[in-house]
């Protein structure tokens, strides 16, 4: 294909992932659907030339800014209160369906063997959260389910790579579990150090550059630097590219500017819009590829699809079944959680009662601890995991590009390798179709429901009076206030702030700069700013808010900020 061939495929690629994306959303229906079943339907035209993308182009070039964007934007304190839930399905669950599914095909294929069977059970285990995910928030899913889902996505991809690794390799040679679990426990560890060490590294830099051009240009090349050192150590690029995006999305807000996280966020929403759909467009339009690869082997189409289905149901059932005891655990936690949420606000109280100990750094860092436990408990405690919960999670086993990037790394002389391939297409294709196009309306017969709007703002006007208080008591009222030049600010613009922050610079700047109270304003203001952004963080860092509700609030302490940098 030569290079105008090429520039025209990617432009007409563009056009219908952005076309795609706005009549799907008209249409009630996940994109990921649409543009897999536009692909299968480009792939029948004649004439069009065999697609078969390089696997290592989705596992090395495209999964990682994929799941690093995914994991920058997800809320820690969620991650880690779900940390639980999400490890029983992104590690335990991915690994009893390849083992399960691995054994039945083991047992359909003699032939095959069974490291390597279990080998394509890892390719198809990992479900793919992002169709899911669309479904869930378009049709306004509990915060929790979607937190589990899109965690769940983070971790998953890892553990089935890992594990396929290792199968791959017990093909060539002899199996040993304790060798297979060390090495599982070494991917992971090293990993995430790898991962945490250049999230850090990569935000102390960004912080001392003061040009958002610069410092998203950066971030671009951070998933990169995350992967490619974790995978030359034998470790889970994956997994390190996840932990970088967890560092960064916790330590971004203090250590980057507004004017960074702003670029930064909108350049990664065009990215993570055009590969995560470009990459279900580029699968449905291999379908004719893995035809013609099949027959050319001498192998049987009509069994990889009867077997692709069999492993639909399998896979299927071991989730459904898997989620039962997930779902048991989390209803027995929370009566639970209801009484240790009652102790932590009695001994909370005796605390703040107590003043030598509440003025005491000591008795403050115990404050501190009291209250991030109690949020953690009133949020188990009232957002449990019931059983219609449990009936959206056990249906959103939808595979995706990712299974068949895997398939598509199996060795060349693998047993019945084009036929397996096209099997783990048959699985990607039926459980997004199925389960994905099925999913809202599962949703809507389980009357499940998330937050509501009412719930929402009375929590986020909770949240901004908090972050007033905060402002007024430390700034405001603070009979030591100075300007930087050490002088005093006016008692009127003092008096206006305390007014109201929204009419302050409206207020003093309408007559312009020869009022010489004027040139406080956005002083005063980017104090004010400066400890509501404090009070954020600190209601951040204990939990007590939903993880949208400080979203919410992030977003309108940044849009002050860019009106008052003139941006």
């Amino acid at each position: 294909m030569g290079l105008e061939e090429l520039e025209l495929v990617a432009v007409l690629a563009v056009l219908i992932i952005v076309g795609a994306s706005y009549f799907a959303g008209k249409l009630g229906v996940a994109t990921p659907i649409v543009l897999v079943l536009l692909g299968l339907g480009l792939s029948l035209i004649p004439g069009l030339p065999p697609v078969a993308p390089d696997p290592e182009l989705i596992l090395a070039v495209v999964l990682p800014p994929l799941l690093y964007s995914a994991a920058v934007n997800m809320p820690v304190v969620d991650f880690r209160r779900d940390l639980r839930t999400i490890g029983a399905l992104s590690v335990v669950l991915v690994l009893v369906s390849a083992v399960g599914t691995g054994v039945l095909l083991w047992w359909l294929l003699p032939d095959l063997g069974l490291p390597a069977a279990i080998a394509v059970g890892a390719v198809i285990s990992p479900p793919d959260a992002v169709a899911a995910t669309s479904i869930g928030k378009r049709l306004g899913l509990p915060p929790r389910l979607l937190t589990i889902l899109e965690g769940e996505g983070l971790v998953n991809d890892a553990t089935a790579l890992v594990l396929l690794r290792t199968a791959v390799a017990a093909t060539a040679g002899a199996f040993s579990f304790w060798q297979a679990a060390g090495d599982f426990a070494y991917a992971v560890a090293v990993a995430a150090v790898i991962g945490a060490v250049v999230g850090m590294v990569a935000l102390r830099v960004r912080s001392h550059i003061d040009q958002p051009a610069l410092t998203t240009a950066i971030s671009f090349v951070v998933p990169f630097i995350a992967y490619l050192p974790a995978e030359v150590a034998g470790a889970s690029g994956v997994l390190s590219v996840v932990a970088a995006g967890l560092v960064t999305g916790a330590g971004g807000v203090r250590r980057l500017s507004v004017q960074d996280r702003t670029a930064e966020r909108t350049n990664w929403l065009t990215i993570q819009l055009l590969l995560e759909n470009g990459v279900f467009l580029l699968m449905g339009l291999q379908l004719r590829t893995l035809v013609a690869d099949v027959e050319g082997a001498g192998l049987s189409v009509t069994t990889s699809l009867w077997l692709g289905l069999l492993m639909v149901v399998a896979l299927t059932a071991i989730r459904a079944v898997f989620i039962v005891p997930v779902v048991l655990a989390a209803r027995k936690r929370r009566s639970g959680h209801e009484e240790k949420a009652r102790r932590f606000e009695e001994i909370l109280e005796h605390v703040t009662a107590d003043e030598r100990l509440r003025t005491h750094p000591r008795g403050v860092k115990i404050e501190r601890w009291l209250q991030r436990h109690q949020a953690d408990a009133r949020f188990y405690a009232g957002n449990g995991l019931g059983w219609r919960g449990g009936a959206v999670l056990a249906w959103t086993g939808m595979r995706g590009v990712v299974t068949l990037a895997a398939a598509q790394s199996l060795p060349l002389d693998f047993p019945y390798r084009s036929q397996l391939i096209l099997l783990a297409f048959v699985v990607a294709l039926v459980t997004l179709v199925l389960q994905g196009g099925t999913l809202p309306l599962l949703i809507r017969v389980l009357g499940i429901r998330g937050t509501t709007e009412d719930t929402r703002r009375r929590e986020l006007s909770l949240l901004l009076g908090e972050m007033s208080e905060a402002a007024v008591g430390q700034v405001l009222d603070n009979p030591d206030l100075r300007r930087r030049d050490g002088s005093r600010f006016d008692d009127e613009v003092l008096e206006a702030a305390r007014r109201t922050f929204a009419r302050t610079t409206t207020a003093l700047e309408a007559d312009g700069t020869a009022d010489p109270r004027a040139g406080q304003v956005p002083e005063l203001a980017q104090l004010l700013a400066e400890v509501q952004q404090d009070a954020l963080d600190e209601a951040r860092s204990l939990g007590a808010y939903d993880s949208r509700t400080i979203g919410r609030a992030q977003k309108m302490l940044d849009s002050r900020a860019l009106r008052r940098d003139g941006l």
